[in-house]
């Protein structure tokens, strides 16, 4: 079964307003629809990635470069193909952010081909542990005008929509005000609420160690990327000796041996390591199977349409991440044609082969780059 082709679009949706995390904002989302098309029928189409502005384009141009290593190569030799892409974005340091997204993207697509070649789901093709997962939101953002008030309302929101609780943003106010955030969302979301929160590199270790030992009294889930990045795999190790607190990071490494380095250095409870940008699947569950073999558990930055199948395939999974809310994920609120349900806190898997996924070409039509 051989690859014909390979196609690609990019989306971008500005919102409706500026969400902001510790270290940044954010106000669109865009992302990149990639197609794999063989010559006996079967065609992977997945969407993935998060890059804006500037940085969509040389993805797109990223994906280009690497389409010829792929043209009427065998479609299930996916190790083989990985391994080639590999090669030529780990020769371009300089671009290794795109090279890898794109390579991320080909290898998500190349996936869906192969269930869809196979007629399975591709969390039954990789190992079908679970069929189902616990879904958080990512919410709490900082917004302009949004007080405790507001942000107490949306705990409310967010359980209403079947989440099991909630990743929240900390890190661009002071630790206080942080903390006082926290406490009025455990009280708003209740006790059997999950409630993480993530500081985006936010912290020196003093002022991550401040919120960690303040943050146990509203039972944290984990704290999520605490500590700059210059000091970050020592700096996590101390903050989970010295709390108690999980932690958990990974979205912004490139590979499963910089997984292997957070693990190695005790630095985390959860690796939230994102298929979309780190190599894809191929690279990810790699990086799943030596976390499972060093007891931490898996979860996975955003992209719940990938993210779904990744950890019901394996038995060290957490918890699926989302945007319930449709002014900071438009796609995830539109795009999809057969959203899986969610209720009481779980997110069903799809049953069709691939990632078992449709989309709404008008709604691809609308936001199309040009």
């Amino acid at each position: 079964m051989k690859i014909r082709d390979i196609r690609t679009t990019g989306l971008q949706v500005p919102l409706r307003r500026v969400f902001g995390g510790g270290t940044y904002s954010v106000a669109s989302r865009a992302t990149i629809i990639t197609e794999i098309l063989t010559e006996e029928g079967p065609t992977g189409c997945m969407y993935s990635g998060d890059t804006r502005e500037e940085g969509q384009a040389k993805v797109l141009a990223a994906v280009e470069e690497l389409k010829p290593l792929l043209i009427g190569e065998e479609l299930l030799a996916a190790e083989r193909l990985w391994e080639k892409m590999f090669r030529y974005a780990a020769s371009d340091t300089k671009r290794q952010p795109y090279l890898m997204e794109a390579v991320s993207a080909l290898d998500i697509a190349l996936w869906d081909a192969i269930g869809k070649a196979a007629n399975l789901p591709l969390y039954k093709l990789w190992g079908g542990y679970r069929d189902s997962l616990p879904i958080i939101a990512i919410a709490g953002y900082y917004e302009e005008g949004k007080d405790l008030g507001r942000l107490s309302r949306e705990m409310a929101w967010l359980r209403a929509q079947g989440m099991a609780g909630v990743k929240m943003k900390v890190g661009r106010m002071s630790v206080e005000e942080d903390i006082a955030r926290l406490a009025a969302a455990r009280k708003a979301a209740g006790d059997d609420f999950l409630i993480a929160c993530d500081a985006n590199r936010a912290w020196n270790l003093r002022d991550a160690l401040r919120f960690a030992r303040a943050a146990r009294e509203y039972d944290l889930l984990w704290l999520e990327e605490p500590l700059q990045w210059n000091n970050e795999i020592e700096g996590m190790r101390k903050v989970r000796h010295a709390t108690g607190v999980a932690v958990t990071a990974g979205q912004s490494v490139w590979s499963a041996m910089q997984c292997r380095d957070l693990i190695d250095g005790e630095a985390i409870d959860y690796l939230n390591v994102d298929a979309s940008y780190a190599g894809g699947p191929t690279e990810w569950r790699k990086a799943a199977a030596y976390a499972a073999l060093h007891d931490v558990l898996m979860a996975h930055h955003e992209e719940p349409q990938v993210s779904m199948q990744l950890l019901a395939s394996v038995p060290n999974a957490g918890f699926v991440e989302c945007f319930p809310n449709p002014d900071r994920d438009p796609l995830w609120a539109t795009l999809i044609l057969n959203r899986p349900p969610i209720h009481d806190g779980i997110i069903e898997l799809p049953k069709g082969p691939g990632f078992g996924l449709e989309f709404d070409p008008e709604v691809i039509a609308r936001y199309r780059v040009q």
